[in-house]
Order: C-alpha cells, then sequence, then structure tokens
C-alpha cells in the first residue's frame, strides 16, 4: 500500500477536487490518497465526489483552517 499527499492548500475550488481526482486515477488499488486543504467547500465537496466514484472515505481531520481526508482507493 502507498499512501499519496497531495497538498492543495490555498487553492480554491475547483483545484482541490482536480487535483485528488487525478491522484486517485494514478493511485494503484488500496493505496490511501492523503489530500490537505484549507478550503472549505472543498472539505465538503471532496467526500461527495469520492462516494459517487465508489470510494471509502477513511477519515475526514479538522485543524482549525486546516483539513486533511483520507481516501482509500
Amino acid at each position: 500500500m502507498t499512501e499519496v499527499e497531495v497538498d492543495v492548500r490555498g487553492q480554491t475550488c475547483p483545484v482541490p477536487l482536480v487535483e485528488c481526482r487525478k491522484a486517485l486515477r494514478k493511485a494503484s488499488p488500496g493505496d490511501e490518497v492523503i489530500v490537505t486543504g484549507t478550503h472549505p467547500a472543498s472539505k465538503k465537496e471532496i467526500p461527495m465526489a469520492c462516494k459517487s466514484m465508489g470510494l471509502e472515505v477513511l477519515d475526514i481531520e479538522d485543524k482549525g483552517d486546516e483539513w486533511k481526508i483520507r481516501i482509500k482507493r
């Protein structure tokens, strides 16, 4: 299993979701994609997009202005 880090801090929609999708496409089944960002709307959008793609959101961590989402490919 590989962990793929996607850092989109300071980016606004749609960049975080686009970068997240790109990373998920490159990842192998079983890999974890970890997205770190600051844009509040993306924190809601990314998990919704993952669910519609049939992927499992393992964890959503909130650290004040920053969030981290772990997705299993």
